[in-house]
């Protein structure tokens, strides 16, 4: 999603984009295609799967930067894999200026404990212009492994700020009454995986907690994941009926802005993040937060100011946190506003895409 937003907003301030990616569920089967933003997609592995799909995907990566090599000013690399591995030799033997972008906390001391992943980290220290890192925890992160500090780059998660809006007047209640949520609710809403690595147990575990003592408190789950079976029985150990939790499933994302909308706080309880497009949503919908005291969350949630901080693991915490904001719609109002103003400031997608713009003239200058 996060390329998606660049890569479109790019075109549209005039750039060539050309998206390279694995095929497979979600993608269509199809070589070349389109995608809803006007992305163009080069899906160079339709049908292979498992280790076999990576390796497959690492050498259509090097042959396409070697083929199409005079179609192309900059090489960009999104995220880790045996295609960095392929592809830094070939953009390297090439000229060609790299930028790599890593996705999230807790990926650069992976790379470092692979054989292939060190090999990875010591090209990028040799041979990148610029990685771009998410948050200061990254940052400690990359420089403890041998990236030069120098060479690394604050780069943002871009938000749509027009997209992910406050509810505008008479919207909120039609769209409860169409989804069956009673309209004195207070909904807190999480979106993302429902997954291990979200510390949603924890999260359940801490709204339990308050909604015992908060008449019409209603926890909202958007997404879908391998977890869902077990946090379905979680909630009704907890005792959270179906007035007081809502498992929506993947939806589309316009339906994810609607119901963000419709919420009165936003959630998100996990132990590591990057930096999360869900938050960041969720802020640009002028939503108040309850969130993991995380580096990835404190670089958007300044405690008190934009939500609330806790950490990850104290439901107790949680439990507070959320009593706060259920019970206090005026303390909800001015942090959701507070948030909004700041996603607009520093995340909206045309001042992200700015500091592309800068980052890529600087790159491709003569030396």
């Amino acid at each position: 999603m996060e390329a998606q937003r660049i890569a479109s907003a790019m075109i549209r301030r005039g750039h060539q984009v050309q998206v390279l990616c694995a095929g497979g569920p979600p993608m269509p089967a199809v070589r070349y295609w389109v995608d809803p933003a006007g992305v163009p997609v080069r899906i160079l592995t339709r049908s292979s799967r498992g280790r076999w799909r990576d390796l497959f995907f690492a050498m259509e990566v090097a042959w396409a930067l070697w083929r199409d090599r005079n179609r192309y000013n900059v090489v960009y690399f999104l995220m880790q894999g045996l295609h960095l591995a392929t592809g830094l030799p070939v953009a390297r033997g090439l000229g060609k200026p790299i930028v790599m972008k890593i996705s999230g906390s807790g990926i650069i001391p992976l790379m470092v404990n692979s054989r292939v992943g060190r090999l990875e980290l010591k090209w990028l220290a040799n041979w990148a212009s610029r990685v771009m890192l998410l948050n200061e925890g990254m940052f400690e992160e990359a420089i403890a492994s041998g990236l030069p500090r120098e060479k690394l780059f604050w780069m943002p998660n871009p938000v749509d700020a027009d997209e992910f809006q406050p509810a505008r007047q008479n919207e909120i209640a039609p769209w409860r009454e169409r989804h069956g949520i009673p309209p004195q609710s207070t909904v807190a809403i999480y979106v993302g995986r429902l997954s291990h690595e979200k510390g949603l147990t924890h999260l359940l575990r801490g709204f339990a907690r308050a909604a015992a003592s908060v008449p019409g408190a209603m926890l909202v789950l958007v997404g879908d994941g391998l977890q869902r079976g077990e946090l379905e029985a979680l909630a009704k150990e907890l005792g959270l009926g179906p007035g007081q939790i809502r498992f929506i499933g993947r939806v589309d994302l316009q339906e994810v802005a609607s119901w963000l909308r419709a919420s009165d706080l936003f959630t998100l309880l996990s132990p590591n993040e990057g930096l999360s497009c869900a938050l960041l949503e969720g802020m640009a919908s002028g939503l108040a937060s309850v969130v993991s005291d995380i580096p990835a969350n404190r670089q958007l949630i300044v405690n008190h100011v934009h939500g609330l901080t806790v950490p990850f693991d104290d439901e107790a915490a949680a439990s507070e946190a959320f009593l706060q904001l259920l019970c206090n719609a005026e303390l909800r109002k001015r942090m959701g506003e507070a948030a909004r103003s700041r996603v607009i400031a520093n995340y909206s997608t045309s001042r992200v895409v700015e500091r592309y713009e800068t980052l890529l003239s600087e790159v491709m200058a003569p030396n």
